[in-house]
């Protein structure tokens, strides 16, 4: 017995330790992709929320990408693929809460630029979107069974994955479009970066490198990461929809947040709110392809429907990240955050207890 107990904490102790290894990487990864992306932005002259809603954000949601496209195909887990990527966005929302709470010169509804609006708008249309073809998949796989028709599984993808996938290319293009025509000019009483020696600005072709190699070692870990991720739930007794959208979530935003604080650092803010909304589209879009590497049938028919209450949580925040960005409201909670960023904060708390009470 004594025997069996030790072997047990050895194999938990085991499963923690890989999954730390993971966090690692892609951490320290992401880190270097915030740096290089900064960087890349500086050289070619784009502005920060441009750089920071498709390059930098595309590439730091890269481990989910690479984690829903492993789950839904060698490791066939499908609540760990969906709760991921929804996962991640509710937590992309709550480093908007970070950024309110760490950005001490004004509340940061303040000092964004106008064009995060759209991006967020985009993010409610097409998180909304997600939300209709979870609940369509959720009622079709539930008259199948009743019926025994199995209509909702025979499907190769779902009904709305054209819809998703073609809107976060308009959303791409339309931001595009707002950026050229409408330039961010940053205000008068913005405080520069604290730093009192500029680091030296590496060349174009060494930050696209760099970058590169950043970006590798983030699909890397984010592939290995699934495996990890089974392992954990199984030892632990957790269910996946659960350690998909908590660790396995927090695991892959590590790239987010690395990028959110070092921006700050740098004072690039636009970039690091970018990033943030615009990974949030990208993970949309993931969700999307997953659905067509899925060949079991429609993705969001085969998983748990508590991922629906991931989606409206994160309707709902980012709602609340609109009202903040339109309205730019100036006083804050105790000195610390604002109104709006204590409902996010609270929406996501509501969230994640509700995933580990009824996810499955």
């Amino acid at each position: 017995m004594p025997a069996l107990r030790a072997s047990t904490m050895t194999a938990t102790l085991l499963v923690w330790l890989q999954f730390a290894v993971c966090a690692g990487l892609i951490g320290a990864a992401g880190y270097q992709l915030s740096r290089y992306g900064d960087a890349i932005a500086q050289r070619t002259g784009l502005s920060g929320s441009w750089i920071g809603l498709t390059l930098v954000a595309s590439v730091t949601s890269l481990p989910e990408l690479a984690t829903g496209i492993t789950s839904v195909t060698i490791a066939n887990t499908p609540n760990l693929a969906v709760g991921n990527a929804l996962g991640s966005c509710v937590l992309n929302l709550v480093f908007l809460v970070v950024i309110d709470l760490l950005y001490r010169p004004a509340p940061v509804w303040t000092r964004a630029a106008h064009g995060h609006v759209l991006a967020g708008a985009f993010g409610v249309v097409l998180l909304g979107f997600l939300l209709l073809g979870l609940l369509m998949g959720q009622l079709g796989a539930t008259a199948s069974a009743s019926t025994g028709a199995g209509t909702a599984s025979q499907r190769s993808v779902g009904l709305l994955t054209p819809v998703i996938l073609l809107l976060y290319l308009v959303a791409m293009r339309t931001v595009f479009a707002y950026e050229r025509s409408h330039p961010a000019a940053p205000p008068a009483d913005t405080v520069p970066p604290t730093n009192n020696a500029a680091p030296t600005l590496p060349s174009l072709r060494q930050a696209a490198t760099r970058f590169a190699m950043a970006a590798a070692i983030v699909v890397g870990a984010g592939m290995w990461l699934p495996f990890v991720a089974v392992n954990l739930a199984t030892t632990m007794g957790w269910n996946r929809s659960f350690v998909g959208s908590l660790f396995v979530a927090l695991v892959t935003t590590l790239p987010e947040l690395a990028v959110t604080l070092s921006a700050l650092r740098l004072g690039a803010l636009d970039m690091a709110i970018g990033n943030l909304l615009g990974s949030n589209l990208f993970n949309v879009a993931i969700v999307g392809i997953d659905d067509l590497f899925y060949r079991p049938g429609d993705l969001l028919a085969h998983v748990s429907p508590v991922h629906a209450i991931t989606a409206a949580s994160a309707v709902v925040m980012t709602g609340l990240a609109v009202v903040g960005l339109f309205f730019r409201p100036r006083s804050r909670v105790l000195r610390a955050v604002g109104m709006v960023s204590i409902g996010m904060a609270a929406v996501y708390l509501v969230n994640t207890y509700v995933v580990f009470l009824y996810g499955n």
